[in-house]
């Protein structure tokens, strides 16, 4: 038995081809778009962190005690809902934020010489001095600290972060 060949379609040399269409050019286009995009996206990206490689600890100096001063509170918060508020649990977040009170002044030294700023970080101080010559015993006591800390940090908020 053999296998059927496929049979030819006569062409008739008489009869004119129909005209091909111009292949269109949007997929070029559209290559071309994404091509692009994907290098800016690239460029963007590589500017961006040479820019960031630039800058000094000086730079980062005041974003920095900003978020390690929310990092703790936040934990002192954790505390206060999770029932935690021995002395035990919350003198190290306290002492941590009193040393970060300290680090207020050099961190934005174009405020350093504004009463009000000296105002803000002297009550924030002064607040956590008192906190720490009594620490708080109980969940209340934390609580009314956390708030008075909040509060420092609202009033300078208010003033200087716009």
């Amino acid at each position: 038995m053999s296998t059927p060949q496929p049979q030819a379609t006569p062409v008739d040399p008489t009869r004119p081809r129909p005209p091909r269409k111009a292949p269109s050019a949007a997929g070029r286009y559209l290559f071309l778009f994404l091509l692009g995009l994907v290098l800016g996206i690239i460029a963007v990206v590589m500017l961006l962190r040479a820019l960031e490689g630039r800058k000094t600890w000086q730079d980062h100096y005041p974003t920095a005690a900003m978020q390690l001063m929310s990092a703790h509170s936040a934990q002192l918060r954790q505390k206060l809902e999770a029932n935690r508020c021995a002395a035990t649990d919350v003198l190290p977040h306290l002492q941590a934020l009193r040393t970060l009170g300290n680090d207020l002044d050099p961190a934005f030294p174009d405020l350093r010489d504004n009463t009000r700023f000296a105002g803000h970080t002297g009550s924030f101080r002064a607040t956590l001095d008192d906190a720490l010559a009594s620490p708080p015993m109980n969940c209340a006591g934390l609580k009314s600290t956390l708030e008075a800390i909040g509060s420092d940090c609202k009033a300078c908020h208010t003033d200087f972060r716009g």
